[in-house]
């Protein structure tokens, strides 16, 4: 069974199911991450140095990580135990009120305490929903997709990434434009919070008209459903789960790298202002996205396997040249710079996704694709802007460069552990 035999899911309603959620999902999970660097210090943690307020901010920003496991599994169990569809319309009516919830949040001076645990917990809700949210999309995609296009219909769902970026840097950029500093950090930059949730009944609308993937409903015809889907992961698939995590590592370092870390630094290091970095960024999202297609056609035709390698080999190289690309002084090149490293971004998150879920068997997928994924936010993301703000300022900026290959090597090595497993899924 394919999408072209469907007629409850033509290919076009699943391709758009699959990339605007994922599109409102991280549209509103990086208008958190651009807001923790420029306004939630200042606003929820008034009280600290500037430095430290900065870092509080980002102990924020890193809670999300530690929810989506946690969302991973929950929504993962009733993905693989009731299906796709209903599970990634709660994951988006998860993430979604969390949002709107922050827009609203008042601050420190007016709430006291209270508005920095607040803002945590709403953080909180939205890694919880993006938990369950990202599996799902890639399992609509993939699961519905002919045999020779995993790839190419998988990375529709990551291609939510660069432009989810796009819309929150470019809402972030016309208000600080058309708003004085003072108005937007009073009220301006709640805007993008609460206005998401217009996208998220968008997605809503789109979701609610899909049908279930086939290969969910060969599980249901053969009775094949696991009972508890994460104990099978864990104790049936323990390869799967542990390679799956340290494979995708290295592409979540790169991407909190790049943006959070490179806006913090970039501005407050590097003096450049808001605006101009902004743009600069908003430039390499569209390298980041030219290369999530690109990866996805060499992945079909050549494997999985050997795209990421090729991707990680790349990325170790640019880690040992990260501080002189960053630090030239020129706009140009640090445009340059910024483009090139989001463009090994998405040189390895293209083909991550399907490779994901196709080391898992049908019955557990949902729970082991979004749990290697989430696991390696923990390890490769929550605590990166934090760990290399650390690293630049008592070694130096050449170490976050290191930390980011030391990571690569890592993926490299689970990378080539994994052959034989993604061969055996004929990846």
């Amino acid at each position: 069974m394919n999408p072209h035999s469907s007629p409850g899911n033509p290919v076009g309603r699943i391709l758009t199911a699959s990339l605007i959620g994922t599109t409102i999902e991280f549209f509103d999970f990086y208008i958190y991450a651009t807001a923790a660097v420029l306004i939630f210090p200042k606003l929820f943690f008034p009280t600290a140095d500037p430095t430290s307020a900065t870092l509080e901010s980002l102990a924020t920003f890193a809670l999300a990580f530690f929810a989506r496991p946690l969302g991973a599994a929950i929504f993962g169990h009733f993905g693989d135990r009731k299906g796709r569809k209903a599970t990634l319309v709660a994951a988006l009516m998860t993430m979604g009120p969390s949002t709107v919830a922050i827009g609203l949040l008042p601050g420190y001076h007016t709430i006291g305490i209270a508005a920095p645990i607040l803002l945590a917990l709403f953080r909180f809700g939205q890694g919880l929903g993006l938990g369950g949210e990202w599996g799902g999309a890639v399992l609509l995609a993939t699961e519905n997709a002919p045999a020779h296009k995993k790839a190419w219909y998988g990375m529709f769902p990551q291609l939510g990434a660069p432009i989810g970026f796009l819309l929150s840097t470019g809402v972030f950029f016309l208000l600080g434009k058309i708003m004085s500093d003072a108005d937007f950090l009073n009220y301006g930059w709640r805007i993008p919070f609460i206005a998401s949730a217009v996208l998220v009944w968008l997605g809503l609308f789109v979701r609610l008209r899909i049908t279930e993937t086939p290969e969910f409903m060969a599980v249901i015809d053969t009775d094949s459903k696991a009972k508890v889907p994460i104990a099978d992961v864990f104790l049936k698939n323990t390869k799967a789960i542990i390679l799956g995590t340290l494979i995708t590592i290295t592409t979540f370092l790169l991407f909190y790298l790049m943006t959070v870390f490179t806006l913090s630094w970039g501005t407050a290091a590097l003096h450049y202002t808001k605006a101009t970095f902004l743009v600069m960024q908003m430039i390499s999202m569209l390298f980041f996205a030219m290369g999530i297609p690109l990866s996805a056609v060499i992945a079909d035709r050549y494997g999985r396997n050997k795209m990421l390698i090729i991707a990680t080999i790349c990325i170790i190289l640019f880690g040992i040249f990260f501080a002189s690309l960053f630090t030239t002084g020129s706009v140009i090149m640090t445009a340059v710079f910024l483009s090139l490293g989001m463009f090994l971004m998405g040189l390895t998150y293209g083909p991550i996704g399907t490779a994901l879920a196709e080391i898992f068997p049908p019955a557990v997928r949902y729970t082991g694709a979004s749990l290697a994924f989430t696991l390696a936010g923990i390890l490769g993301a929550s605590l990166t802007p934090y760990l290399a703000t650390t690293l630049a300022t008592k070694y130096g900026l050449p170490y976050v460069g290191y930390y980011l290959a030391i990571a690569g090597v890592v993926t490299l090595l689970a990378l080539v552990s994994a052959r034989s497993l993604m061969r055996s899924s004929n990846v």
